[in-house]
């Protein structure tokens, strides 16, 4: 068994209060901040390659952060084929990719993969991002309970895909077991493992109270369990692989400040730092009402992201 990181963007930051502020924002501070990247992975069985989520789609403008950001991934390594590339695999040879959930960088890239199986839960098997693919199908979780998870589907030896809703309703998790050590790949359960060991969840989410018991879960597992804990939106998802590192929830490790930031000119797009969504003034969101040629600035304050339907403050400029 052989899990790899696809490594996506480097060197962003996420603040306290968006990764830690999902039930109540006391004593979170703006001015703590975390390191955030981006990346997806790879689990090789030695039968099969699997792939989990396939990063953002080619083209998306790259983010402009200033004071006002919550999450900022950092700049592009490399968009996801040439990066699955530089971790040593071709889209010929993937033969089921497991999605977390619907989010756009999540699911970017899947339309590259018309061979390979799609797994996704039934809640976001018709959401925007996965109704006009072909090779969907819907996980029904058909075999049961997974240790403490209750709905699970084994998709190959030692690979389980369970249910986690909360992040988004149809959120899912990826069990690997590798010898004695289980790798748990997931979607935004936690953005940073801080939250995880403070057992906080982020501010994104669709359904809070499914987001706590997924959270609950999640570190019920890694108390029975010797796990490394495999995030998308933190370094420290691949440097746990590398590392092999287990997580040890009583013990957490000491944080690691992001680095500065450089300063880039704007485009006037802005990039929903949820789901990747861009709004672009030229075009305007015809079926929110908003007309061609409205500057981000000028929308209702009470306008949404059309696909995600998170408020403007998830955006960022582009």
């Amino acid at each position: 068994m052989v899990i790899k990181a696809v490594k996506l963007y480097e060197n962003g930051f996420m603040v306290q209060p968006f990764a830690m502020g999902g039930e109540g924002m006391e004593g979170l501070n703006p001015a703590v901040k975390y390191r955030s990247s981006l990346q997806n992975y790879v689990i090789d069985t030695g039968r099969e390659v699997i792939l989990v989520d396939t990063g953002l789609p080619e083209g998306i403008p790259d983010q402009v952060p200033d004071e006002k950001t919550m999450i900022y991934m950092g700049t592009r390594i490399q968009d996801y084929l040439p990066a699955l590339a530089a971790a040593g695999y071709q889209p010929e040879q993937v033969s089921k990719i497991l999605v977390t959930h619907k989010h756009a960088d999540h699911t970017g890239a899947l339309r590259h993969f018309p061979n390979a199986v799609i797994y996704t839960s039934g809640a976001e098997a018709q959401t925007d991002e996965l109704k006009d693919l072909p090779n969907i199908k819907t996980a029904n979780f058909q075999d049961g309970p997974f240790e403490n998870f209750p709905a699970a589907e084994k998709i190959a030896e030692d690979v389980w895909y369970l249910s986690a809703p909360g992040h988004t309703k149809g959120n899912c998790i990826v069990i690997v077991k590798d010898g004695d050590v289980y790798y748990m790949i997931h979607g935004d359960v936690t953005y940073t493992d801080e939250a995880l060991y403070a057992n906080k969840l982020s501010v994104v989410f669709e359904d809070v109270p499914a987001a706590r018991e997924t959270l609950d879960r999640v570190r019920e597992f890694i108390r029975n369990h010797p796990t490394v804990y495999l995030s998308t939106h933190t370094p420290l998802g691949y440097e746990n692989l590398e590392g092999k590192k287990i997580v040890d929830l009583d013990n957490p490790p000491e944080s690691i400040p992001p680095k500065a930031v450089e300063a880039k000119a704007a485009t006037g797009k802005y990039i929903c730092s949820v789901c990747g969504y861009v709004y672009d003034p030229a075009v305007g969101d015809e079926k929110g009402g908003i007309p061609a040629g409205t500057k981000f600035e000028d929308l209702p304050a009470d306008w949404k992201c059309p696909r995600c339907r998170q408020g403007k403050e998830k955006f960022n400029k582009a």
